[in-house]
């Protein structure tokens, strides 16, 4: 598609390539990101958290991810094709529909790029005075271990994410990879399966259980949007690799249990090996759109994913973190082993 002058509001194209203005950049660096071109990288607050010697993130504690040795990037950070009411990021400049694969830049690229920025902002830790020195030397000194490509944008919108995978999965140090999805571009998706460049684990988000709450909820740019996501939906069936769907409830516009057959119904669809059911965290410029009565305590979404059980004869169970406010249930007849231990090839 055509692009206009006003779209590029926050995008520059320099030398022929896509890059994020030096303006957004700055306000990006200030935040804590590592920015290079069209990508960025953070060091989460869990992660930070660990480092000081707490428990680490839930990924930890459901699969086995070393959270010390997670780097959450994107390879599309200013770019999203929907602008999720309860995203934490701005939203506002989620315009441009379309990579241009000529003007992005290469895996190789991406990664060594986003390493270094990753390793910068991991030296702001090294005289925290809670950070044990043994352990950061260890980690500033060695590679990540585990990949989450997630953080902010959507990742599936990079022309080249077959590649970054392949790319990532060729690391002697990679054990895992995450890719979390909004849906919007399942054409993507069959294109990763194609190249054998399915990630470890796949996320689908789940946002709502019918048309009129998914437009409310992920206020999407597509017209055909609901049908987009459907399609990346039917694919988490036939998926080759593990697939999760997570359902973010939100007090004021999907937490409605009369709903829950229909979400029960979408996810029979998908048939994950997952589902991960968490609240809406009130933080960020989300603050900016909802209240923070939208979130829900780790009681109340418990209580909902038991109550999702019921019309889930196939899942059960499995883990929770109420730090996080998040419950997980495990598909019993399309049973993976929950622990990630092998390496990623």
């Amino acid at each position: 598609m055509e692009n206009s002058k006003e779209e590029f509001s926050i995008i520059e194209i320099i030398e022929d390539k896509i890059k994020i203005d030096e303006n957004t950049k700055k306000k990006l660096l200030k935040a804590g990101y590592g920015v290079y071109n069209h990508s960025a990288v953070e060091i989460c607050h869990l992660h930070e958290k660990a480092l000081e010697g707490e428990s680490g993130c839930y990924k930890n504690k459901f699969y086995g991810i070393e959270t010390l040795r997670c780097m959450q990037f994107s390879p599309a950070a200013m770019f999203c094709q929907n602008r999720c009411i309860y995203c934490w990021r701005a939203t506002e400049f989620y315009k441009l529909l379309k990579m241009d694969e000529n003007k992005v830049d290469e895996p190789k690229e991406i990664i060594k790029n986003l390493i270094k920025e990753w390793k910068r902002l991991l030296s702001g830790f090294g005289g925290n005075p809670k950070v044990d020195k043994k352990v950061f030397k260890e980690i500033f000194n060695g590679m990540p271990s585990h990949f989450a490509i997630s953080l902010s944008g959507e990742p599936t919108m990079y022309p080249k994410l077959d590649k970054l995978v392949n790319y990532l999965k060729s690391l002697p140090s990679t054990k895992s990879i995450f890719l979390v999805t909004n849906g919007q571009e399942p054409e993507m998706l069959e294109k990763l399966q194609k190249e054998n460049a399915l990630p470890t684990q796949l996320y689908l988000s789940m946002n709502a259980a019918d048309f009129e709450t998914f437009k409310k909820v992920n206020v999407p740019l597509y017209k055909d949007a609901w049908e987009r996501w459907n399609k990346s939906l039917q694919f988490l069936s036939k998926a080759n690799c593990r697939t999760v769907i997570r359902i973010t409830l939100i007090r004021s516009l999907n937490y409605d249990k009369s709903k829950i057959p229909n979400w029960a119904e979408l996810i029979k669809i998908g048939n994950p090996h997952f589902v991960e059911v968490k609240s809406y965290m009130h933080l960020g410029l989300s603050t900016k759109r909802l209240k923070k009565e939208d979130m829900l305590t780790h009681e109340e979404i418990k209580e909902w994913a038991f109550e999702l059980l019921k019309y889930l004869p196939n899942f059960e169970y499995m883990d929770e973190d109420k730090r996080s406010r998040v419950v997980v249930l495990q598909n019993k007849e399309r049973y993976v082993d929950r622990w990630i231990t092998k390496k990623t090839r």
